[in-house]
């Protein structure tokens, strides 16, 4: 097995296997993830039968992230495909010649975890992102007689109201309001590495990894003048958005300017998205332009109604027709789609899966600015005052919201196949190798 350079800040990470948890939290490009697959690799090569269960929230997040991420880092160290270890696509699976292997599944159908036997080690990548419950039933599944247990915990650190930070750091007890602290999150920021109990804290932030470029530090620290909510989480690595708004990044410009600064873009990319309503509820189609290079998104043109006949609508938004425009729509009304489709509208469904309305508002969260045209009313109400609701316990819920918000949901739709081009997902190569 090669060598490979590793940051420096991670050597104790990766050496340390004394411990039950390992909650590993940081801020963007802190190369926490590509540390992880190092040490899991390194403990699969080297103590034959070990079962790895790597999980996320959503299954098909999975291929592209943490799957990728294991196959780079065993080329990494100069293992082969064929001689050292053979991967399959479906199921994913990675299985190394000493009989160790990495398993891959998704908490967006709990009931398959049920049926996992025999694993040592699980990585819980964006762990935040993942039900408390199936934490739980994960934990569960950690019970293997001989080897050594251990399960990791990778995330940034994005809320106070995450089961992570309450479970790890600090909870409030509902009935009396008192404080429950296991470890004051301020302390792991200025130790950077705390061993407390059969825990293995690990902070990390971007300074910690001298694999990365100077622009993206640049790019995160400029952050700050837009989202410091964002930049706290991105850049410092630190828990607390302390607010409720759901797009703090709205700027509301008039048509005109509206329109000078779309003729700007370099390369503009246009997206439509429609949201289905009828009596109590509205139909809302979004015209929407994407400045893909500053990660800019332009709300420039809305339809809104409720209580409408899809033949009155198709009258009403006829220049789609006429003009050949694409628009996607909820998949949740095939029948609707079928029909715009016999009338001639360029429509299709768009992408839903399990976890979905939280995958997508994070997409929409990660553009820089996000300008509306005062010619959009309905847009600005909805958009601009949107929270995040709330339990009982004043607890945040990152996948609802004070109102029923249709115009959110047309982004949703109109946007499932773009990506805007994220700092958190960015790879960068340094000798051909992708950090």
């Amino acid at each position: 097995m090669n060598r490979v350079r590793v940051n420096k800040h991670f050597r104790p990470f990766l050496e340390d296997w004394e411990h039950y948890f390992y909650v590993v939290v940081g801020g963007y490009g802190s190369s926490k993830s590509y540390n992880t697959a190092i040490k899991l690799i390194s403990k699969a090569i080297s103590e034959p039968n070990r079962r790895i269960l790597v999980v996320r929230e959503v299954y098909e997040t999975i291929r592209e992230s943490c799957y990728n991420l294991l196959l780079e880092v065993c080329s990494r160290l100069g293992l082969k495909e064929g001689l050292h270890f053979k991967k399959r696509q479906s199921p994913l699976q990675i299985t190394f010649f000493n009989g160790s292997e990495f398993i891959f599944k998704g908490c967006d159908n709990s009931q398959k975890l049920k049926s996992i036997n025999g694993v040592s080690i699980i990585w819980v990548e964006e762990c935040t992102e993942v039900n408390y419950e199936s934490i739980k039933e994960l934990i569960g599944r950690l019970r293997h007689n001989v080897q050594s247990n251990h399960i990791i915990y990778t995330s940034n650190p994005v809320s106070k109201n995450s089961w992570l930070y309450r479970h790890f750091f600090i909870d409030v007890n509902p009935d009396n309001q008192e404080r429950l602290v296991k470890l004051d999150d301020r302390e792991l920021y200025e130790k950077r590495i705390i061993k407390r109990g059969n825990a293995f804290y690990h902070h990390s932030v971007c300074d910690d990894n001298y694999f990365l470029p100077s622009s993206y530090i640049e790019q995160l620290d400029d952050m700050q003048n837009y989202d410091r909510d964002l930049w706290r989480i991105a850049r410092r690595g630190e828990f607390g958005v302390n607010g409720k708004k759901v797009l703090p990044q709205i700027k509301l410009l008039k048509p005109d300017v509206m329109l000078c600064k779309m003729e700007e873009i370099k390369t503009p990319l246009y997206f439509n998205g429609l949201d289905f309503g009828f009596v109590t509820s509205y139909n809302a189609l979004l015209r929407m332009v994407v400045d893909h290079d500053n990660k800019d998104l332009f709300i420039y043109w809305e339809y809104y109604s409720k209580d409408k006949t899809d033949e009155e609508i198709a009258r009403d938004i006829e220049e789609f027709r006429q003009t050949g425009e694409l628009i996607k729509a909820d998949s949740a009304e095939p029948k609707a789609i079928r029909y715009y489709k016999q009338k001639g509208f360029n429509i299709k469904a768009c992408k839903k899966f399990k976890g979905s309305r939280n995958v997508y508002t994070k997409k929409v969260k990660r553009f820089r600015n996000i300008f509306i045209s005062t010619s959009c009313p309905n847009a600005i109400k909805e958009l601009c005052d949107l929270s995040f609701a709330v339990n009982r316990d004043g607890q945040l819920l990152e996948d609802e919201f004070n109102i029923d918000a249709h115009t959110l949901s047309a982004i949703w739709y109109g946007l499932d196949n773009y990506e805007v081009a994220s700092l958190k997902v960015s790879k960068f190569k340094v000798g051909g190798v992708s950090f």
